[in-house]
């Protein structure tokens, strides 16, 4: 089970949240453009928040689009920290 604290403590993690919080969803390529990572550590940030359920995925064929689960309490407390932090 992945901690909020461990997330809150990731810059990647933020980063990629902070897309998906901005955009509501992206495919892989534009998290991987918009926030300078390593596609691969892209790849494994999206596959722990998938594990906490703070985002999903909908795939179309190849295509990867990853959006926020804010069924998850946890997805609208990110959002809230990171919106009053202006985490950039």
């Amino acid at each position: 089970m992945v901690k909020l604290e461990d997330i809150i403590s990731s810059r990647g993690k933020l980063k990629i949240l902070k897309v998906l919080f901005r955009r509501g969803q992206a495919n892989v390529t534009m998290i991987v453009r918009e926030t300078g990572l390593h596609h691969r550590l892209v790849s494994k940030h999206i596959e722990e928040l998938k594990a906490a359920n703070i985002v999903g995925e909908r795939r179309y064929g190849r295509l990867r689009i990853i959006y926020i689960n804010y069924g998850e309490p946890k997805a609208r407390i990110l959002r809230d920290i990171i919106r009053s932090l202006d985490i950039s």
